[in-house]
């Protein structure tokens, strides 16, 4: 993929090659349909609170998905995306606004943070081009599930979303890149550091969970990003030594000006972006990585193997009536539960071992587990 193709534009242009959506009946019975996501696997529930951020000529949406306390279920939990961002990317890729609901998640809204002995470790998000901050969800609540902080990230002008004011936000015709998403990041990193420090940073002052700041530990920080913000993780860490590890979802690696070298540890789970890939900057990338490196590689995946996509769009096929051949269009064939049980296990795995520094001979060679998992290098 492009940096220049928007994800919009590149579900537009898998409608037009073929995997058209019959929108007509689409459009006539699946009001009431609702998607859904699998489960996080983690010992703990999970609470979530969404950060209105601005300041500094900038003005975003953020998310924060944390460990919380057995009561949790008392509190609500939060849709996927709120209904009008959810209608807004559903006619985007060409599909009637109202064919679906947005799924549930796992994060119960304002829930108190679980008390440990320690402080938790934090990790950020950054989503692709035209993505929003929780196009990674079932990533993102598996490590809060199992004991971290995770802060997903709503770059402006290339993301939907909604504002408090229920103003809402869709990906613009203004250039966004990946430098772009990493000045946004480190904005908000700047933002969960006031709120470690016990204070406020959304912009309405609105109530925050209890326990909420106390249990940040920004001494572990680590970021993920998928396609463009998997780029811009590499571009934060190069500007910012707060990051002190990187996980690249199938990113391009392609900037202007590029990535320069890193000495931290960064790993690469790739599908269509590969070494020597039409567009792909993976190879002139990887010798950049002059600490802990590595790079494992998903067999005949479609490059949404490693977000929600890959779950979610054949769901919509069963709603809409695609065809097989029409759902290939859209994520191959890769199964959508293997897709689920790569993306909470090497992920998880990574953040344990360079964040918590606990073995994991997951990422020590090939799992039986999981055949699809190509160790490159």
């Amino acid at each position: 993929m492009t940096l220049a193709l928007t994800r919009r534009s590149l579900l537009t242009a898998a409608l037009a090659a073929g995997a058209a959506v019959p929108l007509g009946a689409a459009r006539g019975s699946a009001a009431a349909a609702r998607l859904t996501l699998p489960p996080p696997t983690g010992p703990h529930p999970v609470g979530a609170v969404s950060l209105h951020l601005a300041g500094h000529g900038r003005e975003l949406m953020a998310g924060v998905w944390y460990p919380a306390t057995r009561d949790a279920r008392r509190h609500p939990v939060v849709p996927w995306l709120p209904a009008a961002p959810m209608r807004a990317l559903l006619e985007s890729a060409g599909f009637g606004a109202d064919v679906a609901a947005a799924p549930r998640t796992a994060g119960h809204g304002g829930a108190p943070v679980l008390r440990t002995s320690g402080r938790l470790p934090v990790v950020l998000f950054s989503h692709g081009a035209g993505g929003h901050r929780s196009e990674a969800t079932i990533v993102t609540q598996e490590l809060a599930s199992h004991g971290y902080v995770v802060v997903t990230v709503n770059s402006p002008n290339d993301s939907y979303g909604e504002f408090p004011d229920g103003r809402l936000i869709v990906p613009t015709e203004v250039s966004s890149t990946p430098w772009d998403h990493a000045r946004d990041v480190r904005f908000v990193l700047d933002r969960i550091e006031e709120l470690a420090a016990g204070r406020n940073p959304d912009a309405g002052r609105r109530p925050l969970p209890a326990g909420l700041g106390a249990a940040l530990d920004l001494s572990r920080v680590g970021m993920y990003g998928f396609s463009k913000g998997a780029t811009a993780t590499a571009l934060v860490m190069n500007v910012d030594r707060r990051v002190r590890a990187g996980l690249s979802l199938d990113g391009p690696m392609l900037s202007q000006p590029p990535a320069a070298e890193l000495d931290r540890p960064f790993m690469l789970m790739t599908a269509e972006n590969v070494p020597g890939g039409e567009e792909s900057g993976v190879a002139e990338f990887w010798p950049l990585l002059r600490g802990w490196r590595l790079q494992v590689h998903a067999k005949c995946a479609p490059h949404a193997v490693f977000c929600d996509t890959q779950w979610l769009i054949p769901q919509l096929a069963a709603i809409t009536g695609m065809s097989a051949e029409e759902l290939a269009g859209w994520v191959g064939t890769f199964p959508p539960a293997r897709a689920v049980r790569i993306q909470q296990a090497y992920p998880l795995a990574f953040f344990d071992l360079h964040l918590r520094h606990r073995r994991q001979r997951l990422l020590e060679g090939p799992s039986p587990a999981f055949r699809e998992v190509l160790f490159v290098g």
